[in-house]
């Protein structure tokens, strides 16, 4: 049974697609069965991966709407354990059209249970917004992670986003969980980055991840290649970050998605799972 992760924050330019991407690619890279599914209308997650998000004729639109099943909407990726189900514009018009459909908050839930056995882990990339979409993915979700620049308003929108999770924890999905907060774009020469680094550590305690994703030129290059970190440049200190993200989140999931939780954060475990590829295969990714 897949563990279906819901990657959001309703702040705009925190890393989400980033993190989406590249999360998913490294735990592919582990052996782990994972789809994607771009459920932002802007479909950065779609071209970050090498399609061209205007040729595409099926979405993740065609699926919410009752059109298609999402095992003939997944498209196969350069990498042999990840597929993606992609986004495009169709997505602008699908919350007006959800509106009139009957369980609407849930037709992304309904849409995954054919393949839930299919795949180790389902990621999503939500838009930056607490709309119909997100509403959606977030009643599909076990869990939650949530990426977050180290920025004062960054702080700000935390608190949004917590009550729209518990409101669908106790209305839609009870069994939703904040996996963890990612901080990432992180500057260490920054004096305010590393003073909310502090302050979010302080708050939220464990439910942090201990990977800090930073601030990298070659991570910021990899999307317009339409292509993860780790195929664009497997030896940059972005694609380790993204692979020790990975490591917690195969050792967070293993428990914390087993848990029914207060509404409050919970903290993760401390526990890591060792999932990097020999050095040979990880030079494998590289390219020239």
């Amino acid at each position: 049974m897949a563990k279906t992760i819901a990657v959001c924050n309703q702040k705009g330019g925190v890393g989400k697609t980033t993190t989406s991407i590249n999360l998913a690619a490294c735990l592919a890279a582990a052996e782990q069965r994972v789809l994607l599914i771009d459920i932002d209308p802007q479909g950065n997650a779609t071209t970050g991966l090498g399609f061209n998000k205007h040729q595409i004729k099926k979405s993740i639109y065609h699926a919410l709407i009752g059109e298609d099943e999402i095992v003939s909407l997944s498209q196969p990726t350069s990498m042999p354990f990840l597929k993606l189900v992609p986004a495009n514009t169709d997505l602008v018009g699908a919350e007006i059209e959800l509106v009139g459909i009957v369980s609407r908050e849930t037709r992304l839930k309904q849409s995954l249970r054919s393949v839930q056995n299919q795949y180790d882990f389902i990621l999503i990339d939500c838009p930056p917004s607490l709309g119909l979409l997100t509403l959606n993915a977030l009643a599909a979700a076990d869990a939650v992670i949530i990426p977050l620049q180290c920025e004062y308003y960054a702080m700000e929108g935390l608190a949004d986003l917590q009550r729209t999770i518990s409101l669908v924890k106790k209305g839609i999905n009870p069994q939703l969980n904040i996996l963890g907060i990612v901080l990432t774009m992180f500057d260490a020469r920054n004096n305010l980055a590393r003073q909310v680094q502090g302050e979010i550590r302080e708050h939220f305690g464990g439910t942090v991840f201990e990977v800090v994703i930073p601030r990298n030129v070659r991570l910021s290059e990899a999307p317009s290649h339409g292509k993860p970190i780790i195929l664009y440049d497997v030896a940059s200190k972005g694609a380790s970050s993204y692979f020790d993200l990975a490591k917690e989140v195969l050792a967070h999931t293993k428990k914390t998605l087993q848990n029914t939780s207060d509404n409050e954060l919970t903290p993760p475990p401390k526990e890591t799972t060792d999932i990097q590829p020999e050095q040979s295969e990880r030079t494998s990714y590289a390219t020239t």
